[in-house]
């Protein structure tokens, strides 16, 4: 049985707060794009995971999505399995990748073997393996807060513009970006900031990762600015990078950008 997960951006990312539990309240907009992943489930006599595609750091058998099955199969007693993952959303990038195959391998197992698992539950059990896993489950826009896997659905859409992302040869360290990031409560939640006209995004919306991912990475700064130039009328890096959205009103093409990094277009 197959399925492709896909990745999401952030549309904007507050940083409001340390925890005492070592996480951080943060405020941001999850939002689906299509850049999938494939994953597929094989019967097999013992269990293992088998990657393809994009090299993901660490041994296949600490693979997330292996975890989380072995997880659920603990619990329902399920047959051994070899999963195959067909890695295509770049790692270290901002993108929720491994987040979303543990999500969508949670929702496979729970159709392949008729679990009869509610949206909750499989909420539940995401929520184990990462702080934005669990959105996957519903894989629809929200906003979320506390530490990022709190949900509140947004009636949003990006359908009508030309979305385009850049992933540059750099790879950027979540637990590394919070170490530097600066919290602070904002003037104005990004709940009610989204809700603004595009065009006024640029001057309200942000991320909090980028002060310092910039600092430490002048050439994702660059990227940023080169989006800007094109005619993007907002562009943000996503997550804790390092990656980077535009948003056209146009379809666009960016043949200067495709030199040096990976370029998805109409995302």
């Amino acid at each position: 049985m197959l399925t492709f997960a896909n990745a999401k951006i952030n549309l904007g990312l507050n940083l409001i707060e340390k925890r005492s539990d070592g996480y951080h309240n943060l405020e941001t907009v999850f939002y689906p794009i299509q850049i999938t992943d494939a994953l597929e489930l094989v019967d097999a006599n013992e269990t293992s995971c088998v990657i393809k595609g994009i090299e993901i750091p660490g041994k296949d058998e600490e693979n997330i999505c292996l975890k989380a099955f072995k997880r659920l199969q603990i619990d329902f007693n399920l047959p051994n399995q070899q999963i195959v993952l067909l890695k295509n959303i770049p790692v270290g990038a901002g993108l929720g990748g491994g987040s979303a195959d543990a999500a969508f391998l949670i929702k496979l197992v729970n159709e392949k073997f008729n679990l009869g698992l509610s949206i909750s539950q499989m909420q539940g059990y995401a929520r184990g393996f990462g702080a934005d896993c669990a959105f996957f489950i519903k894989n629809k826009p929200v906003f979320a807060c506390a530490k990022g896997d709190e949900f509140e659905a947004l009636e949003i859409s990006l359908s009508n513009h030309f979305t385009v992302l850049i992933k540059p040869p750099i790879h950027v360290s979540t637990a590394l970006a919070y170490t530097d990031v600066k919290v602070k409560q904002p003037s104005t939640s990004l709940k009610k900031l989204i809700n603004l006209p595009l065009k006024e995004w640029r001057t309200a919306i942000f991320n909090d990762f980028e002060t310092s991912v910039f600092a430490k990475y002048p050439e994702i700064d660059e990227i940023k600015t080169k989006l800007y130039a094109a005619g993007a009328t907002f562009a943000l890096m996503s997550g804790s990078g390092s990656s980077v959205f535009g948003i056209f009103e146009k379809r666009v093409h960016l043949p200067d950008l495709e030199k040096e990094n990976l370029v998805f277009y109409g995302v």
